[in-house]
């Protein structure tokens, strides 16, 4: 008998009988497979390898001791087995340490679309010894980790970012004389792990996450979700907090707020509408359970085209712009039939996190969703397609019925090879018809399909495009992201908490719209510069497109917009002024070196070069406090050892800039709260209290404490205004240049990108295919 442990929870193990091996393994939630090897045999799953050979008969304490092995290996698995909690800590140092959730508090700041999180947790050592902890969580689609703060010594210490081994070295350079770092990296693309050493025993540790992030707009409702299901080890952590969790979300939007709800949480929730523009949403419990994501939706009144552009500046360096198109309602629905595929991912891991369920009923609600002049095929895969008709059939009550059963029959199991589906897909595509590939997966497939998957969307027939849905937190957002972007579609990503039936009638009322295509941005008068991202998508109806970019001197810029609406030129323009001085956003400028270290990380997995543009990525992290797959958070004790590893404190300088804005606006907040409780009651109130008590209500005329000295309040800093201008994107219409006024609109999330050209005096963006204006692309450093 051998055993080997190759890295916890993954076992190489090895048992003799004489009478060949004699092992069974069953998990729910995973696939196991047996390969036979000759005199060997090898059993395979997620996270499990198993080595089996056969020994001589007569060694029966090998058999003894495989048997204790064997045991030991199914409690092993039983560790290793999937469950779904918040984000945890989890104790190391040997199995069963127990560490709790004191507190867990999220508190949410939204401005015009783009949220601040700031998630604040104390944790427990239940343990009479000194533990390692590990803290695992997600972070939504958009969100980028701005912060990572631990309290050591009574005082709230900052963490820095630096390149990612460095930042693993300084972290394990401190484990060995017990001193009180903290790191926090990027695991992949769908995971990120604190780890924080010494918690003493029966100590509490305090930290605090932030992360920035660009909510989801549909159709007009803004969606934000705070994940808490991931996938963890069981036994070490559980889905409850044994003290207070909290959850309150304030939104703040210059366009009216009409509606403000939770899909996931319903009544547990308390909402307050204070005013048009402003709605606070509070959650609360004690011991609560933190197993189901946290969703809240809010409806903006938004009527036409437009354009939005908030900015920041310092005096002493550029400017960052963040610019929001959107398709507003004036475009007329199109009633011409289309045709559907849907791709339903069946692999072992769809089993997780309940993915398989949500995208059964995902599908069911697109199904209902089309009209009577739509066909469909349902399609499943895993390693190999599998048809419900082998053909296209009418959007009917007979289909959907076909559908639901052929759906409800599906079990997840196997590998992931998304290549040959999409190619079966694409077999589908009729030349007189729109041809609409919905891809249902968590994008796990094998690294190396990557490649493939790229070129074999690049070469996809005309008329056709791939729209990506993930399911669930544990999802390869950025492969999706891509085969959407890439394919002229578009990528959304669902929680089980969602509204389904909402999402399929505003994913079918997109393509009931003609897009917007060959959209084209200029910018004439300010310097701008390194705009991103770079590839302009199409733009539906109800999904706004996001550009961000950086201007070198404040004052007049003129932006003009160029599009194909069926075919038919339009064209719109406005003014307007980029501040010499704005603090109120700074939170857009890590915004735009997120998407800038997004697209360089797409290039890298394009061109099949991992590492490639490490450097580049690296510096742009270390500048703007980002984390990523290629650099870590690192927290140390004070100044004095930031300064010995020579770490500059840029994210402490930024933090403090980023937290007095967050400050202002929650006063800001704060003063529009006061006035709606102004508004309460019945009217003449105030009057009456004066006749009662012969004094004004205010309080004046009132004579002064001699203790107490008046100080003139320092004017809290608000925010600049918005520019935001309205316009008619409608087909054929005569280009209108120096549109002003207008509508404006809620500052939506990002869909694709743009393709900067920096010329002398403007800046003109467009797709790819025009190669006299690529031939332009000035890409500077950041």
């Amino acid at each position: 008998m051998y055993c080997h442990l190759i890295h916890y929870p993954v076992m190489t193990c090895g048992i003799a009988r004489n009478s060949g091996p004699q092992l069974a393994l069953a998990n729910s939630s995973q696939s196991w497979s047996v390969r036979p090897a000759g005199r060997r045999g090898v059993i395979r799953g997620p996270s499990l390898r198993i080595g089996v050979r056969k020994m001589p008969a007569k060694d029966l304490k090998s058999v003894a001791i495989a048997a204790v092995a064997a045991a030991t290996l199914m409690a092993l698995m039983a560790l290793a087995s999937p469950v779904f909690a918040a984000g945890q800590l989890i104790a190391g140092g040997g199995l069963g340490g127990v560490l709790e959730t004191k507190e867990h508090d999220v508190r949410v700041v939204v401005n015009n679309g783009v949220a601040v999180t700031e998630v604040e947790q104390v944790f427990v050592n239940k343990e009479d010894r000194i533990v390692e902890a590990l803290y695992v969580f997600p972070v939504p689609k958009n969100a980028s980790v701005a912060n990572f703060s631990m309290w050591i010594n009574g005082q709230e210490m900052i963490g820095e970012v630096v390149e990612k081994e460095r930042a693993r070295q300084i972290y394990n350079s401190y484990k060995q004389v017990k001193r009180d770092p903290g790191l926090l990296e990027q695991v992949n693309y769908k995971r990120f792990e604190m780890r924080i050493f010494p918690i003493p025993a029966r100590g509490e540790q305090r930290v605090k996450v932030t992360y920035y992030q660009e909510l989801e707009v549909d159709h007009d409702w803004a969606t934000y979700v705070y994940p808490l299901a991931t996938t963890v080890d069981n036994g070490r952590v559980n889905e409850r907090t044994t003290g207070r969790f909290s959850f309150s979300l304030e939104a703040k939007s210059e366009v009216p707020i009409t509606k403000m709800e939770s899909p996931s949480h319903g009544e547990e929730f308390v909402i307050a509408n204070h005013s048009e523009g402003y709605s606070q949403a509070s959650l609360e419990v004690d011991g609560g359970d933190l197993s189901r994501d946290v969703v809240v939706s809010y409806n903006l009144q938004r009527p036409q085209s437009g354009i939005d552009l908030i900015t920041s500046k310092e005096a002493s360096d550029d400017g960052y712009f963040m610019m929001t198109i959107t398709a507003g309602k004036e475009l007329e629905q199109q009633e011409k039939g289309m045709d559907y595929v849907f791709v339903l991912d069946v692999s072992g891991s769809m089993a997780l996190d309940g993915k398989l369920g949500t995208s059964r009923r995902s599908i069911e609600s697109f199904i209902e969703a089309l009209g009577p002049g739509d066909r469909m095929e349902v399609m499943t895969f895993n390693l190999q397609p599998n048809l419900l008709f082998n053909e296209l059939k009418p959007a009917d009550e007979a289909g959907h019925k076909a559908a639901t059963e052929f759906l409800n029959s599906q079990q997840a199991r196997g590998g992931t090879i998304l290549r040959p589906a999409l190619q079966t897909a694409y077999k589908y595509r009729d030349a007189d018809r729109q041809l609409n590939v919905v891809l249902l997966s968590d994008g796990i497939t094998e690294a190396g399909e990557h490649r493939e998957l790229l070129e074999l969307i690049a070469n996809r027939p005309a008329g056709s495009r791939v729209f990506s849905i993930g399911v669930g937190n544990e999802v390869n957002k950025p492969l999706l992201e891509q085969l959407a972007r890439e394919s002229g579609g578009l990528a959304a990503f669902l929680s089980p908490g969602d509204d389904f039936q909402r999402q399929a009638q505003a994913f079918r009322r997109k393509l009931t719209r003609p897009a917007m295509s060959q959209l084209e941005l200029q910018f004439a008068g300010a310097d701008v510069y390194d705009v991103e991202p770079q590839l302009l998508p199409d733009l539906y109806h109800g999904s706004p497109v996001r550009v961000f970019g950086r201007y070198r001197n404040g004052g007049a810029l003129k932006v003009s917009v160029n599009a194909e609406v069926l075919g038919k030129p339009v064209a719109e323009s406005f003014e307007t002024d980029l501040p010499q001085v704005d603090d109120a956003n700074p939170e857009i400028e890590r915004a735009w070196a997120s998407h800038r270290v997004a697209r360089l990380m797409d290039d890298e997995r394009r061109n099949g070069a991992p590492g490639s543009l490490r450097n580049k990525i690296v510096e742009l992290c270390e500048s703007y406090s980002i984390v990523s797959e290629y650099a870590s958070f690192i927290v140390l004790e004070n100044d004095a050892e930031y300064q010995r590893w020579s770490i500059e404190r840029k994210n402490e300088k930024r933090m403090g800039r980023d937290g007095a804005a967050l400050e202002a606006r929650r006063e800001a907040l704060q003063q529009m709260r006061e006035e709606a409780l102004a508004e309460l009651g019945p009217e003449g109130v105030e009057k009456r209290i004066d006749e009662v008590s012969g004094q004004p209500a205010n309080g004046a005329n009132q004579p002064l404490a001699a203790n107490s000295p008046v100080t003139p309040a320092s004017p809290a800093a608000q925010p600049a205004p918005r520019q935001s201008r309205g316009f008619d994107f409608n087909a054929g219409a005569s280009p209108s240049r120096n549109s002003g006024g207008g509508g404006g609109g809620a500052i939506d999330p990002l869909t694709g990108g743009l393709l900067l050209v920096v010329g002398g005096y403007g800046v003109w963006t467009s797709r790819p295919r025009r190669p006299k204006v690529a031939a332009k692309f000035d890409e500077t450093t950041a």
